[in-house]
């Protein structure tokens, strides 16, 4: 079978931030990466944590300026990040802004987390909001210091062949 373009990036070199994973007709798919992969010294994004992040993240970024250029939002099965889906009318530059905006949107949420109802949510139980502000804070001061230019993987992150 062929292999998938995420088994091609070398998981052993990839540091925490966001890259621009591959881009698909008019959608850029963004790695958001929140945890060194395959660190025995860290844990990793804590499930109820990972899916209140997601609620909040999801919730923010369909309500902004590029609501209709959002694709999609969601949680790695890995549990070291995030896949972020955009039509390409918004720039890297505006994307890395928008994940910046959303980080402090988390960090000083209060409230309800939307879609937490059991009507709305299949696993409603499952939310921890200290946690995902927990994982924010961790977050922010990466992606305040994170430039269009290191958007692309670096060199030794790309290409594993067989």
């Amino acid at each position: 079978m062929k292999k998938i373009t995420s088994f091609t990036i070398n998981h052993d070199y990839l540091k925490r931030g966001m890259y621009i994973f591959c881009i698909d007709g008019d959608v850029i798919i963004y790695d958001f990466r929140m945890k060194v992969p395959n660190n025995p010294e860290q844990d990793y994004l804590a499930d109820d944590a990972l899916h209140t992040l997601e609620h909040l993240f999801v919730t923010y970024v369909r309500n902004m300026t590029y609501s209709d250029d959002i694709v999609y939002v969601g949680p790695m099965g890995c549990r070291t990040g995030f896949y972020f889906l955009t039509r390409d009318r918004i720039s890297g530059s505006d994307a890395i802004c928008l994940v910046q905006d959303t980080l402090h949107f988390i960090i000083d949420f209060t409230g309800e987390i939307p879609g937490s109802k059991r009507q709305e949510c299949g696993n409603y139980l499952a939310h921890n909001l200290d946690g995902a502000k927990k994982i924010a804070q961790e977050m922010l001061p990466v992606m305040e210091a994170w430039t269009s230019e290191q958007l692309h993987y670096p060199k030794e992150v790309q290409g594993i062949q067989d």
